[in-house]
């Protein structure tokens, strides 16, 4: 038995591109794409892709040629998405600490809107809008105060979070927003976590927002836009993940009559299981305590076991007929957190290709050169064909910027 990407051996494309390599699937890209077109269909919604998951040119681009619009926290990636041809006007700025440089480039590139966070961002975009003689489309971005029950770390939607205005002061952030010339108040935004595997919080979030809409829609403010985020969980171990058909009917349910749009803005969900992380075994150690399987891929190249203790599920890309061992897949970087994978059932030898499953999302994106090391190269496959979206980093190229001053 030998493992595949659509109709890729792993063993080929390793061999081809070497390892560490992520791999992505387009056919993956594409149905979990149409699977938020057909579930939301109803509400005919503007999907934005969350660019932060995996802000690659080439997934970008394909997302772009989907109808897809984007999520951005960056100039950065607003760079990235009109570099890919994705369409500015289907552009979600988000962020908490969006600078003034960034705020006039997103003004001059016509995204759709700002999403706002705070009363000073509120000012900000105002002074840059009056600047450049400009109208800023903006929403606020409200904290709901809902618990995801996610990991803490992508936890976005609680008192306690730096994300968004409280739920106790939209209405003031509001009237303040409304009152400056240069901006155009158009919407209402959430994003309560990441990974959420409830429909419950979810759902919450949307009742609490609504609810303001329509305590706004008395004092005169109408919105044209309801953004009720992402964070819908994908497979890594054996989660239950919320059903979109499900989903959507709740929002139709909640939305009633409201003359509304609706925008969401899923990240994880498009590209997470679409992606895998190639890599190759070097040795087999055996420890007083611990067996250790030491592989090519490090924590710089997939850094969420190490940062939330993540679960990804790692196997052989060929059938093997030696018993499996128990052991703790790590990385070469010289840190006790370098690991893949911990107490894991494998059969594996040196020289052997394991691929980690659901690295499309937050792999390559958080991808560094700790130690030295070059980021790995990545691959688009459509059927059984390979095209390389991004080369493998070299030393020169990761010491190009930097100066040997004496």
């Amino acid at each position: 038995m030998t493992l595949h990407c659509e109709e890729m051996p792993f063993s080929q494309l390793a061999q081809t591109f070497g390892t560490p390599l992520y791999v992505y699937s387009q056919s993956a890209l594409t149905e979990a794409f149409a699977a938020y077109q057909t579930a939301f269909a109803d509400l005919n919604p503007l999907v934005c892709y969350a660019v932060k998951a995996n802000g690659n040119l080439s997934i970008i681009k394909h997302f772009a040629e989907l109808g897809s619009g984007f999520d951005i926290v960056s100039g950065g990636e607003l760079a990235r998405v009109l570099a890919a041809g994705g369409d500015a006007a289907k552009v979600i700025f988000s962020g908490v600490g969006k600078s003034e440089a960034e705020i006039e480039y997103a003004l001059n590139a016509g995204v759709k809107c700002f999403n706002m966070e705070s009363l000073p961002e509120i000012d900000r975009i105002q002074a840059v809008a009056a600047r450049l003689g400009k109208t800023a489309p903006v929403s606020l971005r409200i904290n709901p105060d809902v618990d995801p029950k996610t990991h803490p770390y992508i936890s976005t939607g609680l008192k306690a979070n730096k994300f968004g205005i409280a739920y106790d002061d939209a209405l003031a952030a509001y009237r303040h927003a409304v009152a400056q010339p240069n901006l155009n108040v158009v919407g209402i935004d959430c994003h309560i976590g990441s990974q959420l595997t409830d429909l419950t919080p979810l759902t919450e979030a949307c009742e609490r927002l609504l609810a303001l809409v329509d305590t706004l829609a008395a004092e005169g403010i109408v919105l044209e836009h309801v953004d009720l985020g992402g964070g819908v969980g994908i497979v890594y171990q054996n989660e239950e993940v919320p059903d979109l058909a499900a989903y959507a009917a709740a929002v139709k349910r909640l939305f009633g009559n409201r003359q509304l749009k609706l925008v969401l803005e899923p990240g994880r969900s498009l590209v997470g299981n679409a992606g895998n992380l190639l890599t190759r075994v070097e040795f087999v150690k055996h420890g007083e305590e611990k067996n250790f399987v030491m592989v090519d891929a490090a924590m710089n190249d997939l850094m969420r076991p190490a940062l939330y203790d993540a679960y990804h599920h790692i196997e052989n890309t060929e059938e093997k007929h030696t018993p499996p061992i128990l052991a703790n897949i790590v990385g070469p970087i010289c840190e006790t957190g370098d690991f893949l994978g911990k107490d894991r059932q494998i059969a594996c030898e040196s020289g052997d290709l394991l691929v980690v499953r659901s690295a499309g999302a937050y792999a390559a994106s958080m991808a560094s050169n700790y130690n030295a090391r070059n980021r790995a190269a990545e691959v688009l496959v459509n059927g059984d064909t390979a095209r390389l979206i991004r080369h493998r980093e070299t030393l020169e190229q990761q010491m190009a910027n930097e100066l040997a001053c004496l």
